[in-house]
């Protein structure tokens, strides 16, 4: 009898924890098919636009509880892009990016909330070594997919932030570049 019942609590409590850590799952964020892109207004005229590539890091999801998901990334300075050769290396300078002493941007969420279905992610963004505190309204996750053997999904984020917050580019004050960024990060996320 005791056997029994010690065997019937084993497996009740193998069988709790199994459920508990299906809950959450583990992503990685997919550089080849992510990236950021912004918008900034110039001379209070016309909008330039920009992306970079090589977006890294890692997302935890959990199932049962969204708001209980995380996510840490970073983006690649040096692969800044307006399109235009002469801007691009004037960003990648100590003007802006600083690419040499500062080659990356991060992110790391500190809470995620749900509000009338809509999703809302805070986090540390940390540019040239200043880090602020950002909000970006997410769209998805997206159901898993299984493509050749491998799970994938994705979301989306925007958000908007103040150069000024982060001493950014403080030669180029409004109306010569704007104050204002408006970004959106497209992400595809593995599942490991």
């Amino acid at each position: 009898m005791k056997n029994r019942l010690f065997l019937a609590l084993t497996l009740a409590a193998t069988l709790f924890c199994a459920h508990a850590y299906a809950q959450k799952s583990t992503w990685a964020i997919d550089p080849a098919h992510s990236s950021v892109n912004f918008e900034i207004l110039h001379m209070g005229v016309s909008h330039v636009h920009g992306a970079f590539g090589n977006v890294k890091g890692t997302v935890t999801l959990n199932e049962k509880d969204i708001t209980k998901s995380s996510v840490a990334a970073t983006i690649d300075t040096t692969t800044v892009s307006t399109g235009v050769e002469a801007r691009d290396k004037h960003l990648k300078s100590a003007d802006f990016f600083d690419v040499e002493k500062n080659p990356v941007l991060a992110f790391k969420s500190t809470s995620l909330t749900s509000s009338g279905g809509k999703l809302r992610l805070i986090g540390d963004l940390t540019i040239n070594g200043v880090t602020r505190s950002v909000a970006l309204d997410l769209d998805g996750p997206t159901p898993p997919q299984t493509v050749q053997g491998k799970t994938i999904s994705g979301f989306s984020a925007s958000g908007t932030v103040k150069r000024s917050d982060f001493g950014f580019g403080s030669k180029f004050a409004p109306p010569i570049l704007g104050d204002e960024v408006k970004f959106t990060i497209d992400v595809e996320i593995d599942k490991l």
